[in-house]
């Protein structure tokens, strides 16, 4: 780089502000298309597990209790979401979606990012059943419940 070239940039950047962003003091609002944390509604759903199906990271399990009475848990493992909507784009009933405002998904441990939908009863079923089979020397990780009712 020459020498006048590098004056003539010194003094540019002398009188510029910083583009700094203060992030957690201004926050700015996330655009539209902006994939954020997978939201489920299980008012559409049929079970049958497209979404898991196209899932290219495995984040997403549909588990079907009881197929007539539209008894599923949606367990989705946040930690292994490349948040790539597939899984919205497969979903033929609309039932899935991707939240621009669930963005801010960073923690310091993995407590939190199993997520289990659907109604309250039928996730403590499903979460006894797999106590119950599961060896008693294996520690569970701590999962988060959404209720939906």
């Amino acid at each position: 780089m020459k020498l006048g070239a590098m004056i003539n940039d010194i003094f540019e950047s002398i009188f510029k502000h910083p583009v700094t962003e203060h992030y957690p003091f201004e926050r700015k609002e996330t655009p539209s298309q902006f994939r954020g944390q997978l939201q489920w509604n299980r008012e559409n759903c049929t079970g049958c597990g497209l979404c898991a199906k196209d899932c290219p990271a495995n984040a997403i399990e549909v588990i079907v209790l009881d197929r007539k009475a539209k008894q599923f848990v949606f367990h989705y493992n946040v930690d292994h979401c490349l948040f790539c909507a597939q899984c919205v784009h497969s979903c033929r009933q609309g039932c899935l979606s991707m939240q621009p405002q669930l963005w801010e998904l960073a923690a310091l441990s993995r407590d939190g990012y199993q997520l289990y939908y659907g109604n309250e009863n039928d996730i403590q079923t499903y979460l006894a059943s797999q106590t119950a089979a599961e060896p008693a020397a294996t520690p569970r990780p701590a999962v988060q419940p959404v209720a939906l009712d």
